[in-house]
Formats: C-alpha cells, structure tokens, sequence
C-alpha cells in the first residue's frame, strides 16, 4: 500500500495532467512543438527535483516518487512524461550519482528547478545497442582540456532553448583490447558542439529528440564526470534505474488506453446499445485491465529493491518488457475498440498507438531485456 505522501503525490500529478496538460497538448503534438509552458509549470511544482536532495534544490524525495510522477503523466500524454523522464533519470541523476561537489552545486539547483534541461549523450548512429562496439566518439586530453570528436543519435532533451548540458560518453584511451569509456560534462554552447534540427518522429511528437555532433569541442578537464574508464559502468547503472522509470511511463500510458476505452464505450453505440454492453468489447477491456495491473506490480517491485538498495538488475528489466509490452498490446486494442477515431490524432488513443512503439526499443529494446533476465538466471554465460 502507498504511504500518504506517495498518494498525495499521485493526485496532485493526476489533477495537473488531467486539467493542465490533457486540454492543451494535441494542440502541440500536431505541431510538433515542444510545450515550453507545460515545462515551466512541471517546474514550479518541483517534478524535476523529485529524487534530488534538498541542499540542490530538490524536494528531497525518492526515485519511486519519480515513477508515479511518470506513470500519471503518460495516462494523458507521453511527450510530456518523457520530457520529465529524461531531464531526471539521464540529465539529473549521472550527476548526483557521480558528480563531484563542485558539478553537483553548479548543474543541479537549475536542473532540479526544470529551469535547465539534462541530457544524456549515449548511443551512435551506427550503435545501437551495442554500446561499446559501436563507440566512434573520442576524447582526447589536451592543455588540460577535452578535445570531443563524434556523433550522437536520438538525444532526448538536447537541443530545447532551457538545455544546459549533455553527458556525453565517449572513448578516452584503451584498456587492453577494450576501449576506456569516460563521460564528460559538456555545456550547451559550447564551441565546435553542434545540434541538428529536431527528427521526424512516430511519435512523441512534443518532444525534444536530435542528433549531436562534436568537432574539435573543448571543454575542461575537470568536466570529467566520475572516475576516467568508468563511464560505462556508470551508464549501465543509469540505465537500469531508466527502465524502472520507462516502465511506470509504460503503464501510464497502457492505464490511459483503458480510461479512455472505458469513457468511449459508455458513450459509443452500435446495433442499438452501448457498445460496452458487448461482451467482446468488455473482455478486450478486461485483457487491457489486467495487463495494467501486472505492469504496476512489476515496477513497484523494481523500484522496491532499488530503494533497498539490493540487487535490482533483473526485476528492472522484467518491468521494463512486460510493461512496455502491455503500453503497445493496450494502445492498439483500444485503436480498434475506437474504430475510424483511433486512428485520428485529435483522440488521445491515436497518440497513444504512436507513443507506444518506442517504449520497445527505447532504453534498451525488448530483446535486449530478455538477454539480460536471461544472464542474470545464469543462462548463456
């Protein structure tokens, strides 16, 4: 059972989503523009300091507080749910986990307020998910300086006017045959960092995705975030506290298929009554319900273990399969219970079909997640 607070916390997220984000956000997804208002009022709620301590200007919660943040966003709108996610889990978070004094005091205050967007500089265009093998982005120590040369694709959050800094991953010398991968700080601005013009996207249309370039991009050897050689290991461990927060968005999103399913076949009718007076339309309805349920269970349970710091690997990524498995079986069952409206973009379900397939292959893809339940069950070692 939820304490008070976490309730209290749902509500008032719900209320916001519902009455604030809900009436407005068509509006952008049509536009594919990115809801600078909506940001700045997420922001003076404290949502984008949600697990930062309170000497950084957080709220001083925990990242569960995050999830259920994510999860009563997405039943309305994904854009805005990943917007959050990512300025938290991939911009903010590296750097509380890893940052020195001096980095947390400068970058958080503004990144917990969402007066400044993180993002997190990550994959490759030729990657994938094979970080490692596909790393082409170097960084060299020169003067006392960063010398970054590469590219980044599907950056989220990198190239809004309130982005302040991307974490870029790069390779800073060899390890034996391995290559030694380090993260640098790199500020927006900064001289020989490119960003390209945003992507045509599915979906998540009001979000900020782009590809990132870096020639000659200088920037202080102390911007070196956490130990030198590290940086992957540290992004592993991002990633496995992002798919705990992927999930919960995931089942926003599968949770809002149902509430509109439920409202539309109240209202819809067909052959004489309403059509959720059909038994096929009431177990289709039932199916999305129980997915939902053993979503949310699913991610409860990761983020349980996570904020006991016990082992979490596997239920992260359990979570992230089944509900981003249960957002794309949901949205496209309730494109079919809403029949020709579905496929309108004016009706939420249109934007959840579209939202939905990403939530496989974002932050690790479906495949990449049994490979890991696999491994942690000790198969194919």
């Amino acid at each position: 059972m939820l304490g008070d607070e976490y309730i209290e916390l749902r509500k008032t997220v719900e209320a916001f989503a519902r009455e604030v984000v809900a009436p407005v956000i068509g509006d952008y997804y049509e536009r594919c523009e990115f809801p600078y208002d909506i940001v700045r009022k997420m922001g003076a709620m404290g949502l984008f300091g949600l697990p930062v301590p309170e000497e950084y200007g957080g709220m001083g919660g925990d990242y569960f507080a995050l999830c259920l943040a994510l999860e009563e966003l997405a039943r309305v709108d994904s854009s805005v749910a990943i917007t959050l996610e990512a300025a938290v889990s991939l911009g903010a978070m590296p750097i509380l986990r890893f940052g020195t004094a001096e980095q947390k005091e400068h970058w958080l205050p503004k990144l917990a307020s969402g007066e400044m967007l993180g993002a997190f500089g990550l994959t490759e265009p030729g990657g994938g998910s094979d970080v490692p093998g596909g790393m082409r982005t170097t960084a060299v120590l020169d003067g006392g300086e960063w010398v970054i040369d590469g590219t980044k694709a599907f950056i989220t959050n990198s190239g809004t006017d309130i982005t302040g800094v991307v974490a870029v991953a790069a390779i800073t010398g060899k390890n034996g045959a391995k290559p030694e991968i380090s993260t640098i700080l790199v500020p927006s601005g900064t001289p020989g960092f490119t960003v390209s013009k945003k992507y045509s996207k599915v979906g998540w249309s009001a979000s900020d995705t782009r590809e990132l370039s870096f020639s000659g991009c200088r920037v202080p050897e102390e911007n070196l975030l956490g130990e030198r050689g590290r940086g992957y290991a540290q992004f592993l461990q991002t990633l496995d506290e992002g798919r705990v927060a992927i999930a919960a968005l995931s089942v926003g999103l599968a949770q809002g298929c149902v509430d509109e399913s439920v409202r539309y076949v109240g209202e819809r009718t067909a052959f004489g009554n309403a059509i959720g007076r059909y038994q096929a339309i009431q177990f289709k309805i039932a199916d999305m319900e129980a997915r939902v349920h053993t979503a949310r269970l699913a991610y409860y349970h990761a983020a349980e273990r996570m904020l006991a710091g016990l082992p979490f690997k596997k239920e992260a990524a359990i979570a992230k399969l089944v509900s981003s498995n249960a957002a794309m079986d949901n949205a496209r069952d309730a494109t079919q219970i809403f029949g020709g409206y579905g496929f309108m973009n004016e009706f939420p379900v249109g934007r959840f079909y579209r939202d939905a397939k990403i939530l496989e292959i974002g932050e690790g893809t479906s495949e990449v997640q049994r490979m890991l339940i696999a491994r942690e069950l000790g198969l194919g070692a």
